[in-house]
Protein backbone atom coordinates (compact mmCIF):
# COMPACT_ATOMS: atom_id res chain seq x y z
CA UNK A 1 0.00 0.00 0.00
CA UNK A 2 1.48 3.31 -1.12
CA UNK A 3 1.13 5.48 1.98
CA UNK A 4 3.17 8.30 3.44
CA UNK A 5 3.73 7.10 7.01
CA UNK A 6 5.77 10.15 8.02
CA UNK A 7 4.36 12.52 10.69
CA UNK A 8 3.64 15.05 7.95
CA UNK A 9 1.78 12.46 5.89
CA UNK A 10 -0.37 11.28 8.80
CA UNK A 11 -1.21 14.84 9.85
CA UNK A 12 -2.14 15.63 6.25
CA UNK A 13 -4.64 12.75 6.30
CA UNK A 14 -6.00 13.97 9.62
CA UNK A 15 -6.45 17.53 8.30
CA UNK A 16 -8.37 16.20 5.28
CA UNK A 17 -10.70 14.44 7.70
CA UNK A 18 -11.07 17.62 9.75
CA UNK A 19 -11.96 19.51 6.57
CA UNK A 20 -14.77 17.05 5.88
CA UNK A 21 -16.06 17.41 9.45
CA UNK A 22 -16.10 21.19 9.10
CA UNK A 23 -18.00 20.94 5.83
CA UNK A 24 -20.79 19.00 7.53
CA UNK A 25 -20.57 21.43 10.52
CA UNK A 26 -19.79 18.60 12.92
CA UNK A 27 -17.76 20.64 15.41
CA UNK A 28 -20.33 23.45 15.61
CA UNK A 29 -23.24 21.03 15.96
CA UNK A 30 -21.51 19.04 18.72
CA UNK A 31 -20.67 22.23 20.65
CA UNK A 32 -24.24 23.53 20.35
CA UNK A 33 -25.82 20.17 21.22
CA UNK A 34 -23.65 19.77 24.33
CA UNK A 35 -24.54 23.31 25.50
CA UNK A 36 -28.26 22.70 25.08
CA UNK A 37 -28.09 19.31 26.77
CA UNK A 38 -26.44 20.67 29.93
CA UNK A 39 -28.77 23.70 30.01
CA UNK A 40 -26.44 26.47 28.77
CA UNK A 41 -29.04 27.54 26.23
CA UNK A 42 -28.62 31.33 26.16
CA UNK A 43 -24.92 31.38 25.26
CA UNK A 44 -24.07 34.30 22.97
CA UNK A 45 -27.41 36.08 23.47
CA UNK A 46 -26.97 39.72 24.53
CA UNK A 47 -30.12 40.82 26.35
CA UNK A 48 -29.08 42.31 29.72
CA UNK A 49 -32.63 43.41 30.64
CA UNK A 50 -34.32 40.13 29.74
CA UNK A 51 -34.75 37.20 32.06
CA UNK A 52 -33.18 34.04 30.60
CA UNK A 53 -35.26 31.07 31.79
CA UNK A 54 -34.42 27.51 30.70
CA UNK A 55 -37.13 24.88 30.46
CA UNK A 56 -34.70 22.09 29.60
CA UNK A 57 -36.93 19.37 28.20
CA UNK A 58 -34.04 18.23 25.97
CA UNK A 59 -32.07 16.70 28.84
CA UNK A 60 -35.02 14.80 30.27
CA UNK A 61 -36.05 13.52 26.86
CA UNK A 62 -32.54 12.36 25.97
CA UNK A 63 -32.09 10.77 29.41
CA UNK A 64 -35.32 8.84 28.83
CA UNK A 65 -34.22 7.67 25.39
CA UNK A 66 -30.91 6.41 26.79
CA UNK A 67 -32.57 4.69 29.75
CA UNK A 68 -35.01 2.89 27.45
CA UNK A 69 -32.10 1.36 25.52
CA UNK A 70 -30.04 0.31 28.56
CA UNK A 71 -32.95 -0.52 30.89
CA UNK A 72 -32.53 -4.23 30.06
CA UNK A 73 -29.08 -5.59 30.71
CA UNK A 74 -27.21 -6.92 27.70
CA UNK A 75 -26.13 -10.53 27.83
CA UNK A 76 -23.60 -12.33 25.68
CA UNK A 77 -23.43 -16.06 24.93
CA UNK A 78 -20.77 -17.78 22.85
CA UNK A 79 -21.72 -21.09 21.20
CA UNK A 80 -19.53 -23.17 18.87
CA UNK A 81 -20.97 -25.05 15.93
CA UNK A 82 -19.08 -28.16 17.06
CA UNK A 83 -20.79 -29.79 20.08
CA UNK A 84 -17.73 -31.82 21.11
CA UNK A 85 -16.44 -31.68 24.68
CA UNK A 86 -13.26 -29.81 23.72
CA UNK A 87 -15.15 -27.22 21.68
CA UNK A 88 -17.69 -26.71 24.47
CA UNK A 89 -14.93 -26.32 27.05
CA UNK A 90 -13.11 -23.79 24.86
CA UNK A 91 -16.35 -21.88 24.22
CA UNK A 92 -17.13 -21.80 27.95
CA UNK A 93 -13.58 -20.64 28.67
CA UNK A 94 -13.74 -17.95 25.99
CA UNK A 95 -17.17 -16.78 27.19
CA UNK A 96 -15.84 -16.51 30.74
CA UNK A 97 -12.85 -14.47 29.57
CA UNK A 98 -15.12 -12.13 27.58
CA UNK A 99 -17.37 -11.60 30.62
CA UNK A 100 -14.27 -10.93 32.73
CA UNK A 101 -13.07 -8.26 30.28
CA UNK A 102 -16.52 -6.62 30.23
CA UNK A 103 -16.52 -6.60 34.03
CA UNK A 104 -13.04 -5.25 34.78
CA UNK A 105 -13.20 -2.59 32.04
CA UNK A 106 -16.62 -1.43 33.33
CA UNK A 107 -17.78 -1.69 29.73
CA UNK A 108 -21.49 -1.51 30.62
CA UNK A 109 -20.97 1.77 32.48
CA UNK A 110 -18.93 3.10 29.59
CA UNK A 111 -21.72 2.01 27.23
CA UNK A 112 -24.12 4.40 28.97
CA UNK A 113 -21.69 7.25 28.42
CA UNK A 114 -21.30 6.14 24.81
CA UNK A 115 -25.08 6.23 24.30
CA UNK A 116 -25.22 9.73 25.77
CA UNK A 117 -22.57 10.85 23.27
CA UNK A 118 -24.49 9.06 20.55
CA UNK A 119 -27.80 10.82 21.33
CA UNK A 120 -26.24 14.26 21.91
CA UNK A 121 -23.33 14.31 19.43
CA UNK A 122 -24.58 11.85 16.81
CA UNK A 123 -22.00 9.06 17.22
CA UNK A 124 -20.47 6.88 19.93
CA UNK A 125 -17.18 4.99 19.77
CA UNK A 126 -15.17 2.45 21.81
CA UNK A 127 -11.43 2.14 21.26
CA UNK A 128 -9.83 -1.07 22.56
CA UNK A 129 -6.17 -1.57 23.31
CA UNK A 130 -4.03 -4.09 25.19
CA UNK A 131 -2.03 -3.01 28.22
CA UNK A 132 0.83 -5.47 28.85
CA UNK A 133 2.01 -5.95 32.42
CA UNK A 134 4.96 -8.22 31.78
CA UNK A 135 5.26 -11.79 30.58
CA UNK A 136 2.09 -13.29 29.16
CA UNK A 137 -0.10 -11.24 31.46
CA UNK A 138 -1.86 -8.05 30.59
CA UNK A 139 -5.35 -6.71 30.23
CA UNK A 140 -7.66 -5.27 27.62
CA UNK A 141 -8.66 -1.64 28.10
CA UNK A 142 -11.52 0.41 26.65
CA UNK A 143 -11.71 4.16 26.03
CA UNK A 144 -14.68 6.26 24.98
CA UNK A 145 -13.69 8.32 21.92
CA UNK A 146 -15.60 11.48 20.96
CA UNK A 147 -16.72 11.59 17.32
CA UNK A 148 -14.74 14.83 16.92
CA UNK A 149 -11.51 12.92 17.67
CA UNK A 150 -11.73 10.09 15.14
CA UNK A 151 -11.22 10.23 11.38
CA UNK A 152 -12.31 7.53 8.93
CA UNK A 153 -10.21 7.16 5.78
CA UNK A 154 -13.40 6.96 3.70
CA UNK A 155 -15.85 9.45 5.28
CA UNK A 156 -18.63 8.34 2.92
CA UNK A 157 -18.73 4.81 4.40
CA UNK A 158 -19.84 3.99 7.95
CA UNK A 159 -18.55 0.38 7.98
CA UNK A 160 -15.49 0.21 10.23
CA UNK A 161 -13.96 -2.91 8.67
CA UNK A 162 -14.12 -1.38 5.17
CA UNK A 163 -11.99 1.66 6.07
CA UNK A 164 -8.58 2.09 4.37
CA UNK A 165 -7.34 3.66 7.61
CA UNK A 166 -8.63 5.15 10.87
CA UNK A 167 -6.95 7.98 12.80
CA UNK A 168 -7.56 8.71 16.49
CA UNK A 169 -6.56 12.08 17.90
CA UNK A 170 -5.47 12.61 21.49
CA UNK A 171 -4.42 15.78 23.32
CA UNK A 172 -1.62 14.95 25.75
CA UNK A 173 1.02 16.91 27.69
CA UNK A 174 3.95 17.63 25.39
CA UNK A 175 6.37 16.52 28.12
CA UNK A 176 4.79 13.03 28.16
CA UNK A 177 5.12 12.70 24.39
CA UNK A 178 8.77 13.80 24.54
CA UNK A 179 9.51 11.23 27.22
CA UNK A 180 7.74 8.50 25.24
CA UNK A 181 9.67 9.32 22.05
CA UNK A 182 12.97 9.50 23.93
CA UNK A 183 12.35 6.11 25.59
CA UNK A 184 11.64 4.63 22.15
CA UNK A 185 15.07 5.85 20.99
CA UNK A 186 13.81 8.44 18.53
CA UNK A 187 16.54 11.10 18.04
CA UNK A 188 13.94 13.71 17.02
CA UNK A 189 12.20 13.70 20.40
CA UNK A 190 13.25 17.29 21.11
CA UNK A 191 11.22 18.43 18.06
CA UNK A 192 8.00 17.82 19.99
CA UNK A 193 6.62 21.14 21.21
CA UNK A 194 3.33 22.41 22.69
CA UNK A 195 0.78 23.43 20.08
CA UNK A 196 -2.23 25.69 19.87
CA UNK A 197 -5.45 24.50 21.47
CA UNK A 198 -7.44 21.95 19.53
CA UNK A 199 -11.21 22.10 19.23
CA UNK A 200 -12.94 22.36 22.64
CA UNK A 201 -9.66 22.45 24.66
CA UNK A 202 -9.88 24.64 27.74
CA UNK A 203 -6.17 24.67 28.60
CA UNK A 204 -5.22 27.22 25.95
CA UNK A 205 -2.80 24.73 24.40
CA UNK A 206 0.22 26.11 26.27
CA UNK A 207 1.51 22.69 27.40
CA UNK A 208 -0.46 20.28 25.27
CA UNK A 209 0.44 18.57 22.00
CA UNK A 210 -1.46 16.39 19.54
CA UNK A 211 -0.87 12.66 19.20
CA UNK A 212 -2.31 10.78 16.24
CA UNK A 213 -2.79 6.98 16.28
CA UNK A 214 -3.11 5.61 12.76
CA UNK A 215 -4.65 2.16 12.16
CA UNK A 216 -4.74 0.39 8.81
CA UNK A 217 -4.95 -3.12 7.37
CA UNK A 218 -2.16 -4.85 5.55
CA UNK A 219 -2.08 -8.53 4.50
CA UNK A 220 -5.21 -9.25 6.54
CA UNK A 221 -3.99 -7.81 9.86
CA UNK A 222 -4.25 -4.41 11.52
CA UNK A 223 -1.11 -2.28 11.61
CA UNK A 224 -0.64 0.79 13.76
CA UNK A 225 1.67 3.71 14.44
CA UNK A 226 1.65 6.73 16.75
CA UNK A 227 3.06 10.13 15.87
CA UNK A 228 3.31 13.70 17.06
CA UNK A 229 3.42 16.54 14.53
CA UNK A 230 7.19 16.37 13.99
CA UNK A 231 8.20 13.05 15.50
CA UNK A 232 7.17 9.40 15.32
CA UNK A 233 6.30 8.09 18.78
CA UNK A 234 5.76 4.43 17.85
CA UNK A 235 6.89 3.24 14.42
CA UNK A 236 4.62 1.22 12.17
CA UNK A 237 4.07 -2.32 13.49
CA UNK A 238 1.77 -5.28 12.97
CA UNK A 239 -0.71 -5.65 15.84
CA UNK A 240 -1.72 -9.16 14.80
CA UNK A 241 -5.41 -8.24 15.05
CA UNK A 242 -7.79 -9.14 12.25
CA UNK A 243 -10.40 -6.54 13.18
CA UNK A 244 -10.04 -2.84 13.81
CA UNK A 245 -10.20 -2.29 17.61
CA UNK A 246 -12.98 0.24 16.99
CA UNK A 247 -16.70 -0.24 17.73
CA UNK A 248 -18.87 2.47 16.19
CA UNK A 249 -22.53 3.44 16.55
CA UNK A 250 -24.59 6.34 15.15
CA UNK A 251 -27.93 7.48 16.56
CA UNK A 252 -29.49 7.97 13.11
CA UNK A 253 -27.55 6.97 10.03
CA UNK A 254 -26.96 9.68 7.45
CA UNK A 255 -26.65 8.60 3.84
CA UNK A 256 -23.09 8.69 2.46
CA UNK A 257 -21.52 9.75 5.76
CA UNK A 258 -19.90 7.93 8.66
CA UNK A 259 -21.24 10.55 11.06
CA UNK A 260 -24.84 10.18 12.20
CA UNK A 261 -27.47 12.71 13.22
CA UNK A 262 -28.03 13.29 16.93
CA UNK A 263 -31.43 13.21 18.61
CA UNK A 264 -30.75 16.70 19.99
CA UNK A 265 -29.98 18.38 16.67
CA UNK A 266 -33.53 18.47 15.34
CA UNK A 267 -35.21 19.75 18.51
CA UNK A 268 -32.94 22.70 19.34
CA UNK A 269 -35.23 25.18 17.45
CA UNK A 270 -38.16 23.95 19.58
CA UNK A 271 -36.12 24.50 22.75
CA UNK A 272 -35.14 28.03 21.65
CA UNK A 273 -38.78 28.88 20.91
CA UNK A 274 -39.95 27.62 24.30
CA UNK A 275 -37.26 29.57 26.15
CA UNK A 276 -37.96 32.80 24.21
CA UNK A 277 -41.72 32.62 24.67
CA UNK A 278 -41.32 31.87 28.37
CA UNK A 279 -38.90 34.78 28.76
CA UNK A 280 -41.37 37.18 27.09
CA UNK A 281 -44.19 35.87 29.28
CA UNK A 282 -42.06 36.54 32.36
CA UNK A 283 -41.26 40.04 31.10
CA UNK A 284 -44.94 40.75 30.53
CA UNK A 285 -45.81 39.67 34.06
CA UNK A 286 -43.00 41.76 35.52
CA UNK A 287 -44.24 44.89 33.73
CA UNK A 288 -48.03 44.44 33.72
CA UNK A 289 -49.03 42.23 36.65
CA UNK A 290 -49.18 45.01 39.26
CA UNK A 291 -51.67 47.97 39.14
CA UNK A 292 -50.34 51.32 37.91
CA UNK A 293 -51.28 54.68 39.49
CA UNK A 294 -52.55 57.57 37.36
CA UNK A 295 -52.74 61.07 38.91
CA UNK A 296 -53.36 64.66 37.83
CA UNK A 297 -49.96 66.35 37.67
CA UNK A 298 -51.55 69.82 37.79
CA UNK A 299 -52.75 69.10 41.30
CA UNK A 300 -50.22 66.48 42.54
CA UNK A 301 -46.60 67.32 41.87
CA UNK A 302 -45.15 63.88 42.73
CA UNK A 303 -46.68 60.60 43.79
CA UNK A 304 -45.29 58.38 46.53
CA UNK A 305 -46.24 54.91 47.74
CA UNK A 306 -44.46 55.19 51.08
CA UNK A 307 -46.57 54.24 54.06
CA UNK A 308 -47.75 57.34 55.95
CA UNK A 309 -45.98 59.71 53.53
CA UNK A 310 -47.85 63.01 53.02
CA UNK A 311 -48.69 63.99 49.43
CA UNK A 312 -48.85 67.71 48.71
CA UNK A 313 -51.49 68.98 46.30
CA UNK A 314 -52.19 72.32 44.61
CA UNK A 315 -55.64 73.59 45.54
CA UNK A 316 -58.43 71.72 47.22
CA UNK A 317 -57.27 68.21 48.32
CA UNK A 318 -60.82 66.91 47.83
CA UNK A 319 -60.53 67.70 44.13
CA UNK A 320 -57.26 65.77 43.72
CA UNK A 321 -57.52 63.07 41.07
CA UNK A 322 -55.72 59.71 41.33
CA UNK A 323 -56.79 56.26 40.19
CA UNK A 324 -55.25 52.84 39.59
CA UNK A 325 -55.17 50.84 36.39
CA UNK A 326 -54.54 47.13 35.84
CA UNK A 327 -53.68 45.90 32.36
CA UNK A 328 -55.47 42.93 30.88
CA UNK A 329 -54.18 39.44 31.60
CA UNK A 330 -51.72 37.88 29.20
CA UNK A 331 -53.31 35.50 26.69
CA UNK A 332 -53.21 31.94 27.91
CA UNK A 333 -52.51 30.83 24.36
CA UNK A 334 -48.84 31.62 24.95
CA UNK A 335 -48.62 29.20 27.89
CA UNK A 336 -50.63 26.58 26.01
CA UNK A 337 -48.29 26.91 23.04
CA UNK A 338 -45.28 26.32 25.30
CA UNK A 339 -46.90 23.23 26.80
CA UNK A 340 -47.96 21.85 23.41
CA UNK A 341 -44.51 22.46 21.90
CA UNK A 342 -42.86 20.51 24.71
CA UNK A 343 -45.50 17.77 24.60
CA UNK A 344 -45.40 17.33 20.80
CA UNK A 345 -41.61 17.33 20.75
CA UNK A 346 -41.44 14.57 23.36
CA UNK A 347 -44.14 12.62 21.56
CA UNK A 348 -42.30 12.78 18.22
CA UNK A 349 -39.19 11.41 19.93
CA UNK A 350 -41.14 8.65 21.68
CA UNK A 351 -40.88 10.17 25.17
CA UNK A 352 -44.60 10.42 25.85
CA UNK A 353 -46.17 11.11 29.25
CA UNK A 354 -47.19 7.45 29.39
CA UNK A 355 -43.61 6.33 28.83
CA UNK A 356 -42.32 8.80 31.40
CA UNK A 357 -44.91 7.60 33.95
CA UNK A 358 -46.72 10.94 34.20
CA UNK A 359 -50.20 9.45 33.65
CA UNK A 360 -51.77 7.33 36.43
CA UNK A 361 -53.07 3.95 35.24
CA UNK A 362 -55.26 1.45 37.04
CA UNK A 363 -53.33 -1.78 36.52
CA UNK A 364 -49.84 -3.05 35.84
CA UNK A 365 -50.75 -4.75 32.55
CA UNK A 366 -51.91 -1.45 31.08
CA UNK A 367 -48.68 0.26 32.15
CA UNK A 368 -46.50 -2.47 30.60
CA UNK A 369 -48.51 -2.59 27.37
CA UNK A 370 -48.43 1.17 26.87
CA UNK A 371 -44.75 1.48 27.77
CA UNK A 372 -43.88 -1.32 25.33
CA UNK A 373 -45.82 0.54 22.63
CA UNK A 374 -44.04 3.77 23.55
CA UNK A 375 -40.65 2.06 23.19
CA UNK A 376 -41.36 1.06 19.58
CA UNK A 377 -39.81 4.24 18.04
CA UNK A 378 -36.46 3.25 19.61
CA UNK A 379 -36.37 -0.17 17.96
CA UNK A 380 -33.77 0.87 15.37
CA UNK A 381 -31.51 2.41 18.03
CA UNK A 382 -31.80 -0.76 20.14
CA UNK A 383 -30.82 -2.92 17.18
CA UNK A 384 -27.86 -0.64 16.50
CA UNK A 385 -26.86 -0.89 20.17
CA UNK A 386 -26.97 -4.71 20.06
CA UNK A 387 -24.86 -4.68 16.89
CA UNK A 388 -22.43 -2.37 18.69
CA UNK A 389 -22.15 -4.90 21.54
CA UNK A 390 -21.66 -7.77 19.11
CA UNK A 391 -18.80 -5.84 17.48
CA UNK A 392 -17.30 -5.26 20.94
CA UNK A 393 -17.41 -8.99 21.76
CA UNK A 394 -15.82 -9.93 18.43
CA UNK A 395 -13.03 -7.38 19.04
CA UNK A 396 -12.44 -8.72 22.57
CA UNK A 397 -12.24 -12.31 21.27
CA UNK A 398 -9.79 -11.20 18.58
CA UNK A 399 -7.61 -9.48 21.19
CA UNK A 400 -7.75 -12.54 23.48
CA UNK A 401 -6.56 -14.70 20.57
CA UNK A 402 -3.80 -12.26 19.69
CA UNK A 403 -2.44 -11.19 23.09
CA UNK A 404 -3.34 -13.66 25.83
CA UNK A 405 -0.92 -16.42 24.82
CA UNK A 406 -0.94 -19.43 27.18
CA UNK A 407 -2.74 -18.80 30.44
CA UNK A 408 -3.99 -20.83 33.38
CA UNK A 409 -7.76 -21.31 33.40
CA UNK A 410 -9.71 -22.55 36.44
CA UNK A 411 -12.82 -24.73 36.20
CA UNK A 412 -15.03 -26.96 38.35
CA UNK A 413 -14.58 -30.77 38.47
CA UNK A 414 -16.03 -33.58 40.51
CA UNK A 415 -13.27 -33.12 43.08
CA UNK A 416 -13.59 -29.34 43.28
CA UNK A 417 -11.69 -26.64 41.48
CA UNK A 418 -8.98 -27.54 38.96
CA UNK A 419 -6.91 -25.64 36.45
CA UNK A 420 -5.40 -26.20 33.05
CA UNK A 421 -3.26 -24.25 30.61
CA UNK A 422 -5.07 -22.92 27.54
CA UNK A 423 -3.19 -21.66 24.49
CA UNK A 424 -5.40 -18.77 23.40
CA UNK A 425 -3.15 -18.05 20.42
CA UNK A 426 -4.43 -21.28 18.82
CA UNK A 427 -7.99 -19.98 19.04
CA UNK A 428 -9.51 -19.22 15.65
CA UNK A 429 -13.02 -17.73 16.01
CA UNK A 430 -13.58 -17.92 12.24
CA UNK A 431 -12.78 -21.62 11.91
CA UNK A 432 -14.76 -22.45 15.07
CA UNK A 433 -17.79 -20.62 13.65
CA UNK A 434 -18.57 -19.05 16.97
CA UNK A 435 -21.95 -17.37 17.25
CA UNK A 436 -22.39 -14.32 19.43
CA UNK A 437 -25.95 -13.68 20.61
CA UNK A 438 -26.59 -10.26 22.04
CA UNK A 439 -29.94 -9.02 23.27
CA UNK A 440 -31.87 -7.76 26.29
CA UNK A 441 -31.04 -10.09 29.16
CA UNK A 442 -34.70 -10.18 30.18
CA UNK A 443 -35.48 -12.11 26.96
CA UNK A 444 -33.10 -14.94 27.83
CA UNK A 445 -32.11 -14.21 31.41
CA UNK A 446 -30.42 -17.02 33.29
CA UNK A 447 -33.18 -17.33 35.86
CA UNK A 448 -35.84 -17.61 33.15
CA UNK A 449 -33.64 -20.15 31.39
CA UNK A 450 -33.37 -22.27 34.56
CA UNK A 451 -37.11 -22.05 35.22
CA UNK A 452 -37.94 -23.05 31.64
CA UNK A 453 -35.54 -26.02 31.75
CA UNK A 454 -37.09 -27.17 35.05
CA UNK A 455 -40.61 -27.04 33.61
CA UNK A 456 -39.60 -28.88 30.42
CA UNK A 457 -37.91 -31.63 32.45
CA UNK A 458 -40.75 -31.89 34.95
CA UNK A 459 -43.39 -32.17 32.20
CA UNK A 460 -41.44 -34.84 30.36
CA UNK A 461 -40.65 -32.72 27.29
CA UNK A 462 -36.96 -33.11 28.11
CA UNK A 463 -36.30 -36.69 29.19
CA UNK A 464 -32.53 -36.81 28.97
CA UNK A 465 -30.70 -35.59 32.11
CA UNK A 466 -27.65 -34.59 30.06
CA UNK A 467 -29.75 -32.34 27.82
CA UNK A 468 -31.31 -30.79 30.91
CA UNK A 469 -27.92 -30.11 32.52
CA UNK A 470 -26.58 -28.55 29.31
CA UNK A 471 -29.55 -26.14 29.34
CA UNK A 472 -28.74 -24.84 32.83
CA UNK A 473 -26.03 -22.15 33.22
CA UNK A 474 -22.85 -23.48 34.84
CA UNK A 475 -22.95 -21.36 37.99
CA UNK A 476 -26.31 -22.79 39.12
CA UNK A 477 -25.06 -26.41 39.33
CA UNK A 478 -21.77 -27.17 41.01
CA UNK A 479 -19.54 -29.67 39.16
CA UNK A 480 -21.87 -29.56 36.16
CA UNK A 481 -19.23 -30.73 33.70
CA UNK A 482 -18.26 -33.74 35.80
CA UNK A 483 -21.94 -34.69 36.29
CA UNK A 484 -22.49 -34.66 32.53
CA UNK A 485 -19.40 -36.82 31.98
CA UNK A 486 -20.58 -39.31 34.63
CA UNK A 487 -24.07 -39.58 33.10
CA UNK A 488 -22.61 -40.10 29.63
CA UNK A 489 -20.34 -42.89 30.95
CA UNK A 490 -23.33 -44.56 32.58
CA UNK A 491 -25.25 -44.46 29.29
CA UNK A 492 -22.38 -45.91 27.28
CA UNK A 493 -21.08 -48.26 29.99
CA UNK A 494 -17.60 -46.79 29.72
CA UNK A 495 -15.38 -47.21 32.79
CA UNK A 496 -14.52 -44.22 34.94
CA UNK A 497 -11.02 -42.76 34.39
CA UNK A 498 -8.39 -43.64 36.99
CA UNK A 499 -8.60 -41.42 40.04
CA UNK A 500 -12.06 -40.08 39.21
CA UNK A 501 -14.46 -39.69 42.14
CA UNK A 502 -17.67 -41.69 41.70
Amino acid sequence: MNTDLTPQGVFSEYERGESYNRRIELYENVRKNEDFYIGDQWKGVYAPDLEKPVLNFIKRTVSYLISMIVSDDVGVSVTPSDRGADALFLADTLGGEVESVIEHTKAKTLARDMLKSCAVDGDGCFYFWFEPTGGASGRIRIENIDNTRIIFGNPYCREVEDQPYIIIMRRRPAADLMQEAKAAGNPDWEAIAPEGAAQFDEDGGDKMATELIRLWKENGTVHFMSTARNCVLKPAADSGLRRYPIAWMSWENVKNSYHGRAAVTGIIPNQIFVNKLWAMAMEHEKRMAFPKIFYDMTKIRQWTNRVGQAIGVAGDPNAAVASSFRAGDMSQQAIQLVEKTISYTKECLGATDIALGNIPLDNTSAIIALQNAAAAPLALQKLSFYQFWEDCVLIIMDMIRCYYGTREVFFETGEGCASTLVDFSALDPDSMELRVDVGPASYWSELVQVETADNLFKNGIITDAVTYLESVPDKYIRNKRSLIEKLEREKTGAPAPAGAAE
